[in-house]
Parts: C-alpha cells; structure tokens; sequence
C-alpha cells in the first residue's frame, strides 16, 4: 500500500489484503535502521487470523520517502496523520525496540485511537552507547556488527538470514538512517510517564538473552505499566520476531483475542 502524507510517498505492507472497515487493525513498528521487511514472518500470520494489517516505513525507511525524522515525537506526529489519513481507529501497535518507544509517545499523545499495545523487545527508555552512535554517524560498517553482538542469540536462528545485514547495506543507510535513528532512540526521555499513563491493555514481549534490552531492566518496565502482561521467550535475544516468530506470534495473538 502507498499513501501520500505531506506530498511524501510512504509504504505500508498490507500482505495484500488492504483494509477492511470490519476487521481489528494492527500496525507493525520496525525498530532502528529497519523496514517492514522485519515483519514478513508476522504480518502474514495475523492476516490469516482476520486482521487488517500494516507494517509502516518510517520516513527514509524501506520504501518510504525521506529523510527520517530525527525525534521520537516527530515520528509519533508523523503516525498519527498516517492513521488519520486511513481512517483508522481501535488500533492495535505492535513495536520492536524503537518501535516500542514510538508507541509509547503515540499512547501518550493519542490514547484515544488505540485498543491494545504489543512491546517486543523493548523498554520505557533506550540509551544507546555512545560509541555505537560515532560509528553510525561516521556511516562506519562496524555499527551493524556491533549492533548484531549486543543483539543477538545467534544469527543461525535467524529464518531468511540475518535482516540486519540484508535492509543496512551500504555506508549511507548507516549515516543517513541508522545513526538518525540511534540518536532518536538516545534522546527520547518521555517513556516513563508515557507507560505510567497508559490505560489500555499491553504485552511485553522480552528475549530472555536480549543484550540490547536486558531482561530485568524488561521486569521493570513491565511494573509501571498498569494492565499488562508479559511473556519471556528462553534463548531468545533482541531480534524476536525473526529468532523465535512462531512462539512469539502465537502469544500475541493469545493476548489479542482476550
């Protein structure tokens, strides 16, 4: 699917269903330096279950037009004239790491619009090494293999390949999307009171082996958050819709139909 906002193109993966006015809409938020691309697993799963679904390019992302927007709360703005423009309402957000975070500002700013929030492999707060984010700036390829050591189980658990390695393959990908991402991720300091004021239902998703998130860092996330539940997955680090997509799907959608 494309849709113009602000005379910019952008592409939401819809597994070729388009949107059904009758149907529950879930929205997939790729995580830094990402695409929809990370979805494809998941996207098809729950079409199949009788939603509607969108993995949303963030702007410069994918399929998207750019640049990137270099603040949470400017992407969180960004979403809600997607959704406006679609007409969509009762959403349901499923966000991967800085996807978790632009979900939490969206429930902050436009509660009213959301049904339920998935976090997978996220938390209210991601500070982002520092050296990580020189290298990205510098649009050096050692951000991506530092990114999958503190990431990852192990790529052979990856099903199609690593996605890391196939969405940021050039120099300009790091500088020019990554490194934006990484210092949106870095900045962004409302997530605490953002999970305080959540109202509706929530999932957290965590990887019990995740380097990026670390797993009791997750538990204390999980205690702000007034209506959630939350589910660890054994082996599993950051990347948990790739590593362990069939577990992790079958959970959520446990957690939907309640």
């Amino acid at each position: 699917m494309i849709i113009d906002i602000e005379n910019k193109s952008v592409h939401a993966s819809d597994a070729g269903q388009g949107i059904d006015s009758s149907k529950d809409t879930i929205v997939f938020l790729h995580g830094s330096g990402l695409s929809h691309i990370v979805w494809s697993l998941t996207e098809q799963f729950f079409s199949s279950k009788n939603f509607n679904v969108l993995s949303v390019d963030l702007p410069g992302h994918g399929n998207s037009e750019g640049p990137c927007l270099d603040s949470i709360e400017k992407i969180t703005e960004w979403l809600e004239k997607v959704f406006e423009k679609l007409n969509l309402k009762d959403l349901i957000i499923i966000g991967h790491s800085q996807g978790c975070l632009e979900a939490l500002e969206y429930s902050f700013k436009y509660k009213k619009r959301l049904k339920k929030i998935v976090l997978i492999g996220g938390s209210y707060q991601m500070p982002v090494n520092k050296n990580l984010i020189d290298l990205a700036c510098n649009g050096d390829s050692e951000a991506v293999k530092l990114m999958m050591k503190w990431g990852y189980e192990g790529s052979k658990k990856f099903i199609g390949g690593n996605p890391i390695e196939r969405i940021i393959q050039s120099s300009r990908d790091i500088s020019e999307i990554l490194a934006v991402d990484l210092v949106a991720c870095n900045n962004y300091s409302n997530g605490y009171e953002a999970a305080k004021a959540i109202s509706c239902p929530v999932m957290l998703v965590l990887g019990e082996l995740d380097k990026m998130v670390n797993l009791e860092f997750g538990k204390k996330f999980s205690n702000l958050l007034k209506n959630s539940t939350t589910h660890i997955i054994d082996g599993c680090g950051h990347m948990i819709m790739i590593e362990k997509a069939f577990e992790m799907r079958e959970k959520v959608l446990e957690f939907l139909k309640k």
